[in-house]
């Protein structure tokens, strides 16, 4: 499950963070594309992969460059091919967040709660406790920090 973090202090110093989620995705992530991120793709932005740097819109079905995916899609890649890092997770529909959510494992880090109704577990952490999540209300407010 993804971890979560609603403090930029409380993410490790032996943690990479990134806020740019597309910048990140264009110079790194896009080389590891493979079969796992096509379906994420159709998902996401509705989207069918036509090559390896390709994908077929939703939109009059026009080829584009890859980089032309939506950020919330950018982000789930690169959580996927990067777990070890911390990723911003402020541009994420609601589309992605479920995704996102489902991941067996990545972190992600927002100071305000960003959560889709069909959640079922996460991890959050702060600096001082570490806890499983299982309830939407319950994570809501953790992250509003009313416990």
């Amino acid at each position: 499950m993804i971890t979560i973090f609603r403090e930029r202090k409380d993410i490790p110093q032996n943690m990479d963070y990134v806020e740019l989620n597309d910048v990140f995705f264009n110079q790194n992530t896009v080389i590891l594309l493979d079969e796992r991120a096509e379906w994420i793709i159709e998902k996401i932005d509705d989207s069918k992969v036509v090559g390896k740097y390709k994908i077929c819109s939703r939109f009059n079905e026009v080829v584009l460059d890859i980089d032309k995916l939506s950020a919330g899609c950018k982000t789930v890649l690169n959580v996927l091919y990067y777990p070890d890092k911390v990723f911003c997770l402020k541009e994420c529909g609601n589309n992605a967040l479920e995704i996102l959510y489902g991941f067996e494992k990545g972190n992600v880090y927002s100071n305000y709660a960003l959560i889709p109704f069909g959640m079922e577990k996460v991890t959050v952490q702060t600096a001082t406790e570490k806890q499983e999540i299982s309830d939407y209300e319950e994570l809501k407010e953790w992250w509003n920090h009313e416990k």
